[in-house]
């Protein structure tokens, strides 16, 4: 039985932009990106694209992958009224699998990345089911019977600044993870407990009018060409620094019954420490940690330069800068806390674990799948050496 299954549904009817599932945007036919992002995401077994329209079976056999297959759908759930849940339901009483994830294709700023990360976060925290999310720091007002306007989410007496603000979750509708047996019992895309999804900011947007479609294919292109610069600058690394704790570590507290500190290491980071050195670049370690634990570690691995007990972290950057006569362009910094986030701004390359704090998620360059203390080195210098082999 297949454990995941994505189902994209695309009806061939649009009012607002006709035929918009297979209208090119940013290059690409608009069904073609969260089709490949759903081919490309390891956890999917099966990927279905649902539609009532032979101009878009036409477009979709231009995609050739064993993981991809179009299903039909009767003609009363490709109304304007039917509901996506009718699609679903009529999918799974004709299909075996465990969990479905339904995606929308006016959704094509989705990655194969959200949704890996996605069913791992359904999978860790035994929820019931799973929806996207942004978050918004926005201001809400309700129009009340005598024509004002009361706030919803905060007080005008007490403004805060917007880095005081926690803000709100927003449903996306990019995707909904939900079991079989579940969706067939309730007969609703999520119930239960349900769990969440955080996407960018820019993820808000669907595309269901025009101008829409201008700010997503914006978007995408600026997507495309932040992509490019990244794996431009990679090419001229010459120095890889890293924090410990957050990085190398899960960041938890670990004490023997003699009250000893000790701390959990991945081995495949050391892996990767080894294939930097055996590419020729530098390694180093800067934390403010000053345990021989982390002294112990560094010198296994071979590090190049390692700094303990550091306040100042970006004065020791400036210093390795020097020491082996470095642009800023030719440095990756990898951290995951506010302390991190002097040098994550000056290196030419920065990384950050996935579970780092949202500070440092909102200026790195990119944000890795693995959390800290998974292998998030050894993900680095995998991404580092693809781009070299191009």
């Amino acid at each position: 039985m297949k454990k995941y299954v994505a189902l994209i549904p695309a009806r061939g009817d649009s009012k607002s932009i006709p035929l918009k599932n297979i209208k090119k945007i940013a290059g690409k036919p608009l069904i073609y990106w969260t089709i490949e992002a759903a081919i490309n995401c390891s956890k999917i077994d099966r990927v279905y694209l649902s539609t009532d329209s032979e101009k878009i079976i036409d477009t979709a056999k231009n995609i050739e992958n064993e993981k991809f297959e179009v299903v039909g759908r009767s003609l009363e759930t490709a109304t304007d009224t039917a509901s996506t849940e009718f699609v679903m339901l009529e999918f799974a009483n004709s299909h075996d699998f465990e969990n479905i994830i339904l995606i929308q294709a006016t959704s094509p700023l989705l990655t194969s990345k959200d949704l890996e990360e996605a069913i791992t976060i359904f999978e860790n925290s035994k929820a019931d089911s799973l929806l996207s999310i942004v978050k918004q720091k926005r201001f809400l007002w309700k129009e009340s019977s005598d024509h004002f306007v009361k706030p919803l989410n905060y007080d005008p007496l007490n403004r805060p600044r917007r880095q005081d603000f926690e803000g709100y979750l927003v449903e996306n509708g990019a995707f909904y993870i939900i079991s079989k047996k579940l969706l067939q019992e309730t007969e609703c895309r999520i119930s239960g407990d349900i769990a969440y999804y955080k996407m960018p900011e820019e993820t808000y947007y669907e595309i269901d009018e025009p101008s829409d479609w201008e700010i997503i294919e914006k978007l995408l292109f600026s997507r495309k060409k932040a992509n490019k610069d990244l794996e431009k600058k990679l090419r001229n690394i010459k120095l890889f620094v890293t924090d410990v704790d957050g990085v190398m570590t899960d960041c938890g507290m670990y004490y023997s019954e003699k009250g000893d500190e000790l701390k959990k290491f991945n081995t495949r980071d050391g892996m990767g420490i080894q294939l930097l050195r055996e590419k020729g670049i530098k390694t180093a370690i800067i934390t403010k940690e000053n345990i021989k634990i982390v002294e112990n570690r560094a010198k296994k691995l071979k590090v190049d330069e390692v700094y303990l007990g550091v306040i100042d972290k970006l004065s020791v950057f400036g210093e390795l800068r020097k020491k082996y006569n470095l642009d800023d362009s030719e440095i990756i910094y990898v951290g995951d806390d506010i302390n991190d986030i002097p040098i994550l701004e000056k290196a030419g390359v920065s990384f950050c674990p996935n579970n780092a704090v949202d500070e440092v998620k909102d200026i790195c360059d990119y944000v890795l799948s693995k959390n800290g203390g998974e292998g998030v080195i050894r993900e680095i210098v995998e991404i580092l050496f693809k781009d070299k082999k191009k």
